[in-house]
């Protein structure tokens, strides 16, 4: 009796003592490796998984069709999106798999973290943000381009200008809200459509005015930059239609830096008669084409156009129209109001 109580005691306290010098390294241990844990993500973190310090201020990236983890990897490096390739694969991996990758375009607006980029492009969060651009009216195609050059990061200003060629005057200015990633020939087709649905009041009145649409566009092209107001459009409209019917040239300034395209020109040093088909001193009759993308006013103005006495105008450096009927009442209007 006496053996086997010591026995009990002995061996109670054996299994204390034994789990309490076995508790104390265990939970060491645990910390220790939490710690250790901790130091590997937090060195991780700062050496692959944080932006990059030259992350862009906003980039777009385009994961095309059957396009692998390894490609995505580089361009997203080369891009300056992700630090390193090899912790981009591992994630897009763990997020969605080997041909996780979902096709599209993705903007990137703001630094993140690579995981949360992996994230977004196996699970097609593209987060595209609209961009605000306005055309205004009576710009030209590579004026138009030169606007988008400078609010769309992968805008091909060639390729819109080869699109555009023979739409000068139908690509309709206006406020868009533009996609990025939009591509060149859906700009052109955004515009175009917009001069569509813009117009078609109108074309019941182009189809009774006995001129073509495109007559009509190429005037309200050259009204849109030889006036500035509605009264001014209409009553130049009618003089410009007179000139036409009489088989006068029409004789407009505004040609000129459609046909010297941003080159210098001196219209007093010989510029006057250079040989194009848009020269309306030495051709009669319209330009070839439309010279600007007139606006709405200025199309209803060559389709209402105000028949007036006069046959000549011109507007001094503030803009104040001055008309004549004569071409000496022109000459002595020049002298006074441009020869100060």
């Amino acid at each position: 009796m006496f053996n086997s109580d010591i026995q009990n005691r002995m061996s109670d306290t054996f299994f204390s003592d034994t789990y309490r010098r076995r508790s104390f390294p265990i939970s060491k241990m645990a910390l220790f490796g939490g710690a250790a844990g901790l130091l590997i993500l937090s060195a991780l973190h700062g050496l692959f998984w944080r932006p990059p310090a030259s992350f862009p201020e906003s980039v777009l990236f385009t994961v095309r069709e059957g396009m692998t983890l390894t490609e995505a990897a580089q361009r997203l490096r080369e891009l300056q999106v992700v630090r390193s390739p090899f912790w981009f694969k591992t994630f897009g991996i763990l997020w969605g798999g080997e041909r996780g990758l979902k096709a599209g375009e993705y903007q990137f607006a703001e630094p993140l973290s690579l995981s949360r980029i992996a994230w977004r492009v196996t699970h097609g969060f593209y987060a595209l943000l609209p961009i605000k651009v306005t055309i205004p009216e009576g710009y030209t195609n590579r004026e138009i381009a030169a606007v988008f050059e400078a609010n769309l990061p992968t805008f091909n200003d060639k390729l819109f200008l080869k699109l555009a060629r023979d739409m000068e005057g139908f690509l309709f200015p206006d406020t868009y809200l533009i996609l990025p990633g939009m591509s060149e020939k859906e700009l052109v087709e955004m515009l175009f459509e917009t001069y569509k649905k813009r117009t078609a009041e109108l074309e019941r009145k182009i189809a009774a005015s006995g001129k073509s649409e495109k007559e009509i566009i190429i005037m309200a092209s050259i009204v849109e930059e030889e006036a500035r107001t509605d009264d001014t459009r209409r009553k130049i409209a009618g003089i410009l239609w007179k000139r036409l019917k009489e088989d006068m040239p029409l004789q407009v300034d505004a040609v000129f830096p459609y046909i010297f395209a941003g080159k210098r020109f001196d219209l007093m040093n010989g510029d006057l008669e250079v040989d194009s088909p848009y020269n309306t001193y030495t051709n009669k009759g319209l330009p070839k084409g439309p010279i600007t993308n007139p606006g709405l006013a200025s199309i209803q103005a060559a389709l209402e156009p105000v028949p007036t006495p006069y046959w000549y105008y011109l507007s001094d450096l503030a803009g104040n129209m001055y008309y004549a009927r004569t071409h000496e009442a022109h000459l002595a209007n020049r002298d006074r109001y441009l020869n100060k």
